[in-house]
């Protein structure tokens, strides 16, 4: 005999397919959760290798609040003394954030960069993550240079029709060496 379609029974089978539906979410999220933290930390250490020099051990992790953001960074050593700071800053670029690691040596300059995650044009501003555009902040000194697209009156090369990608790159390097320039400060202060 078939059940008879009713208000109770559908609610009840309603409830039974979420209480199922939850119990398998919970139990692929707490399958899937550390190999995907651990993915993520290969991947931000593999970042910090390309931006900074050479170091010794593992990078110190912190943040500091800058202009009312925090911003994650890390610092590394080599032979005892800091080698550099990678700092994590972002922008917005044509297609949304664009998130960049960012290398500054002890004496400012900036080591390197590498592209964490965008979602900008392909073909376009994706081309922020080639080395043909990336390449120009490579030992970049932001006292020597300005860090704007020449359209704007700086010395960075954009990519052709990604201005706006260009831009936020340049920011978000330019929020990077700010983000080091209150890390000093406030390593100074406890001198």
């Amino acid at each position: 005999m078939a059940v008879q379609s009713s208000f109770k029974n559908m609610t009840l089978c309603l409830f039974a397919v979420c209480i199922v539906s939850s119990a398998l979410l919970a139990a692929v999220y707490a399958v899937t959760e550390e190999p995907i933290a651990e993915a993520e930390h290969a991947k931000t250490v593999r970042a910090i290798a390309v931006v900074v020099p050479e170091f010794d051990g593992e990078p110190v992790a912190d943040t500091i609040e800058v202009a009312g953001k925090k911003y994650p960074y890390y610092i590394v050593s080599k032979d005892g003394e800091p080698a550099g700071y990678a700092i994590t800053s972002s922008a917005s670029g044509y297609g949304g954030p664009v998130k960049l690691m960012v290398g500054v040596t002890a004496d400012r300059v900036i080591y390197n960069t590498t592209v964490l995650s965008q979602s900008e044009t392909p073909g376009l501003g994706a081309k922020c993550t080639e080395p043909a555009f990336a390449d120009q902040f490579k030992e970049w000194n932001p006292a020597e240079k300005t860090l704007k697209v020449k359209k704007d009156g700086g010395d960075v090369d954009a990519i052709t029709a990604s201005t706006i990608t260009s831009r936020a790159y340049a920011v978000a390097v330019e929020t990077a060496v700010a983000v080091y320039d209150a890390i000093v400060a406030e390593n100074n202060k406890g001198e």
